[in-house]
Formats: C-alpha cells, structure tokens, sequence
C-alpha cells in the first residue's frame, strides 16, 4: 500500500467501510491498508468533512475508535418513502427523562434512577434496553448487588455524538422540570417531543409508561 495515491487509499477507506455496513475500528482499516492511525484517521476526517460539505447524501459517523457510514438525516423521509419503511417511534417524556439520567450518571443503578424521577422506572429502562440506547454494565459492591446500566453505542449513533464528552453540560434546572436530550445531544425543554433517528426501534413500540 506503500505506493497508493491519496485519492486510492480514499477510495480504499470508502469500501472498506462501505461493505462492512456497520462501525468498523479504526485499527482494522489501519491492518487493511498496512497505514499508520494518523494517517488514516486524517484520511476518515476528510472523507467526513467532504460528505458534510458538499451535502451528499451520505455522511460518515465518527464513534469513539470507529467509523461509519450512513444515509444523510436531510434525507429520512424519502429513504422511509423508498423502502416504505415506517418512522421511527418518538421516545416518551419518561424514556427521555431515564435515559437522560443514565447519560450523565453513569455507571448507575435502576435504584438511583428511580430515587431521581420518584417513581418505578423498570418498565422504561426495559424499553431503552429493547432498543439498544441502555445496557447492563456490571453489578455494584453492595448488599444485593444491584445491576448498572450505561448508555450504549447505538445510543451516540442515534444522537450524533462521538463519545459522552461531546455532552452539553448538565444545568441547574432548580427542580423545575426534567433533563432531555434532543437528538443532537442538546438538553431540551420538557414539553418538546424528540425523535430518535437511526434507532432499531420496534415497528408496534408505544411508548405510554409513567
């Protein structure tokens, strides 16, 4: 790969992540094409600045260590229209308020995030683990061993973050309403409703849970 011009190793990196369909590492496409991490990481960060720019209809995911391809949000509803695929179902009030919760206060236990809201969240977090935003992470070192969630790849996927820093900082919201996340990763008022674009969310899910 020694002799590749940049425009071949571009063309490289853009099947490599192409036909993988899904997050690849870094390091892989390093293995692949025999190329040092700055080098590559240079090359993805340009690929994904060049479909940002000139509007494509694809746009290239930086998540942690890895890297993905995917179609344009500007363009749901015809890709939906195309494949007469059904939209995707909003997140409730409350799937927002748990999930916001676990966000910033993770590794966290289903105990904490109740304590928080004030009421059963289980049903919640079920569904959040349904849809791949929250997973199980452990046991904590306490009489009973409660489990601990996190939030989930899928879950910085779906809000276009490319790790947890990328966070807005948690405000002060002086017991006034609840913390929500829009689907860029901003902190929303209470009464909007957000959807989460990209998630595996099930086609009969409705989200109604208190």
């Amino acid at each position: 790969m020694e002799n590749m011009e940049m425009k071949e190793i571009e063309s490289a990196i853009e099947g490599i992540l192409f036909a993988s369909g899904e997050p690849i590492h870094v390091d892989r496409i390093c293995v692949a094409l025999d190329m040092d991490r700055p080098t590559v990481e240079q090359v993805l960060q340009k690929l994904m600045d060049y479909y940002a720019y000139e509007r494509r209809g694809i746009r290239l995911l930086h998540i942690e260590d890895s890297w993905q391809l995917c179609s344009a949000p500007d363009y749901a509803d015809v890709i939906r229209r195309a494949f007469e695929i059904r939209k995707p179902a909003k997140l409730s009030q409350p799937a927002l308020e748990v999930l916001t919760i676990i966000a910033y206060y993770q590794p966290t236990t289903r105990a904490y995030v109740d304590q928080i809201r004030g009421v059963d969240s289980s049903y919640t977090m079920g569904l959040l683990q349904e849809r791949k935003l929250i997973e199980e992470c452990g046991r904590l070192q306490v009489p009973g061993r409660p489990r601990l969630y996190r939030t989930t790849k899928q879950f910085l996927r779906a809000f276009h973050l490319t790790s947890l820093d990328d966070l807005p900082e948690m405000p002060d919201l002086g017991g006034e309403g609840q913390m929500r996340l829009s689907e860029s990763g901003e902190i929303i008022d209470p009464a909007e409703q957000a959807e989460i674009t990209g998630a595996d969310a099930p086609e009969d899910a409705d989200f109604r849970e208190g």
